[in-house]
């Protein structure tokens, strides 16, 4: 694409578009079934309101199906339960389909990501074959050209093992491939964005001399979208990127920019292995060392289309696709307006327990050890409310934060998601929502709100919340904190931990129920609640205070 063609960045108190894409010119007839996999996760979930919006019918697969019960689309597309590693699940999911989205992979899941990764694309090909599925649509990743697969990373290897799969599959696929993706809440947006303002000066890996050509993640929709259009004929893989070619240190440079920083110090050295700088982009930014090691692993070897065929079939629009400052403007006012539609956390995070809370009181599975905090608040239940489910994030815990910071930065060491993730939205959650090393397992708006454990631990943890009223008409604030120990670790970790429950969680539930009272549901450090107040983690305000 030519400078004469790449969009003008919009002015800055413009106002961004969605992170959607714009109708493309060839698209299915409407009403054709879509099955979408990964609609838990970053683009499955942006992509599914896009394909409603052109008129087709949705189907989602999800293994946990009630994970996509309070979007906003959940209304008008039909969810089944499955699993792509099962195939007996994927018949059902897979029958009357016409377009059949591939979205989901093992990405940082253990050892055997690509053992597992194979298991699915296979069981899904040779399933989509047998229900006659029209089309198979997959986005892969950028592989660089001349490498053989065996120097490839496992992350980059695996993601081409899967299109070759799907390709074979009998099935006319088309297979999109795309290096970086930028766009608010997407993992590599998020590397990128922790690490260019949290860090002035930077010792960096050599990977960041790397080129690289990014894709917005509007552009990648449109892509997704428009290439279920395509004639029987074409089954092939596509190159899908930006008009820009830059290296990380551009990109870092460029995001400084954007956001109105200064120019930042970067000091490439060989000697920083993916390995090591895993920990390193694991320690300064959300994105845990699971993730980050199989991307930092990918950035390696140059990753640059070598085509634009896709635009034979899904035209571009003029102005698209978005060049790479005006994609990261749009990214950063979506985050500054809180309006992130998906992230990276969105989908489980690797090892994470996913059991869901045991209903039954004299629960089968072993020890349930619990402590419960119970208080009147003189408040309104809605008061009350509104101060639990804007819990975590930037307002913290609500409780001594130097205990939560700790806890934090223990997990990241031993490889956990640590407190950095935050919220996807400053006021509301919805099921499925990462917050910080929690996620939301259920939500009954307006009086229960129930957590489940993602940092490490030996057994499994839930943290419930509830805002009641009372036979006397009295607003009651109920807090219990759940452990299921696994093995002796886990009773020895309980123990130990117990002595400091008066402080961590008795100071949580005083400190809430102060803040409804106050009137202010804007946080501790808002309602000026002093020592047992404010976040655990710097805002990205503070870290732009250099």
């Amino acid at each position: 694409m030519t400078d004469a063609q790449r969009p003008s960045a919009p002015a800055p108190d413009s106002a961004p578009p969605p992170d959607s894409a714009p109708a493309p010119d060839s698209v299915p007839a409407p009403g054709t079934l879509c099955l979408v996999t990964g609609a838990t996760g970053y683009i499955g979930g942006r992509l599914v309101p896009e394909l409603i919006t052109a008129g087709h019918r949705v189907r989602c697969l999800a293994r946990t199906p009630e994970k996509l019960r309070d979007h906003p689309w959940a209304g008008q597309a039909e969810i089944v339960r499955g699993d792509v590693t099962d195939a007996a699940s994927l018949a059902p999911a897979l029958r009357d389909v016409d377009v059949a989205y591939y979205l989901v992979h093992a990405l940082g899941t253990g050892r055997d990501f690509e053992q597992t990764d194979r298991l699915a694309a296979r069981n899904f090909a040779e399933q989509a074959r047998a229900a006659g599925v029209r089309r198979i649509v997959y986005l892969g990743g950028l592989t660089p050209d001349g490498v053989p697969d065996r120097d490839l990373s496992p992350h980059l290897r695996s993601r081409a093992e899967v299109g070759r799969i799907l390709l074979d599959s009998g099935v006319p696929t088309t297979v999109l491939r795309a290096a970086v993706i930028i766009g608010s809440g997407s993992a590599s947006f998020e590397m990128l964005r922790y690490l260019t303002e949290r860090l002035p000066v930077m010792v960096t890996p050599s990977w960041v001399r790397t080129r690289i050509q990014p894709i917005a993640v509007r552009d990648v929709l449109r892509y997704l979208v428009g290439s279920a259009g395509m004639p029987a004929e074409v089954s092939r893989a596509f190159d899908i990127g930006g008009p820009d070619v830059l290296t990380y240190l551009d990109m870092m440079q460029r995001y400084a920019g954007v956001d109105g920083l200064p120019q930042r110090l970067i000091l490439p050295v060989p000697v920083l292995t993916p390995r090591l700088s895993s920990h390193w982009v694991g320690l300064v930014t959300p994105v845990p060392r699971a993730i980050a090691r199989p991307l930092a692993e990918s950035l390696k070897y140059e990753v640059v289309c070598d085509e634009h065929d896709i635009a034979t079939w899904v035209p571009d629009p003029p102005g698209t696709p978005l060049d790479f400052d005006t994609a990261l403007t749009y990214a950063l006012q979506k985050v500054r307006d809180a309006q992130v539609v998906t992230r990276w956390s969105n989908a489980s995070v690797p090892g994470a327990p996913s059991d869901p809370l045991p209903t039954d009181p004299d629960w089968a599975g072993g020890s349930l050890y619990s402590d419960e905090r119970e208080r009147v608040v003189e408040a309104s239940p809605q008061a009350l409310w509104r101060v639990v489910e804007g819990i975590g994030g930037e307002n913290g815990w609500y409780s001594f934060p130097l205990a939560w910071a700790v806890r934090g930065w223990f997990d990241r060491l031993v490889g956990g998601v640590g407190l950095r993730r935050g919220r996807r939205d400053a006021a509301h959650l919805r099921v499925g929502d990462s917050l910080d090393f929690w996620r939301v397992e259920e939500i009954e708006r307006g009086r229960l709100l129930r957590l489940r454990a993602e940092m490490r631990l030996p057994g499994l943890a839930w943290l419930e919340m509830y805002a009641e009223q009372d036979e006397e008409g009295r607003t009651r604030y109920r807090q219990r904190a759940l452990f299921h120990p696994r093995g002796l670790a886990g009773h020895l970790y309980w123990w130990s931990v117990s002595p400091f429950h008066a402080v961590v969680f008795g100071g949580m539930a005083r400190n809430i129920a102060r803040t409804a009272e106050a009137g202010d549901d804007r946080g501790p450090a808002a309602s000026g609640a002093a020592a047992a107040s404010g976040p655990p983690a710097a805002s990205a305000a503070a870290a732009r205070a250099e």
